[in-house]
């Protein structure tokens, strides 16, 4: 089973290792077939610290971490 893994936006680093990462999908609604925007909320593992809101990073599935994170941090992803 492959590792699921995506790119979002830090929009929250105040907790001690945990970032909030908003990811940004587009999906078809299906009976107008309008293009809609969604946004999905993830907590993200950090162990260094190292994230600042704005940055966006790569996060990885992963096995429970704590009673909400289920995703760590990979990298930074530099434009």
């Amino acid at each position: 089973m492959p590792i699921k893994e995506t790119i979002g936006t830090v929009i929250n680093n105040k907790m001690e290792k945990t970032i909030t990462v908003a990811v940004k999908t587009q999906v078809k609604h299906k009976k107008y077939s309008k293009i809609i925007a969604k946004t999905k909320k993830y907590y993200a593992h950090d162990e260094h610290n190292e994230c600042t809101v704005g940055d966006i990073v790569a996060i990885q599935e992963t096995k429970p971490i704590s009673k909400i994170k289920r995703w760590k941090f990979v990298n930074k992803i530099t434009i």
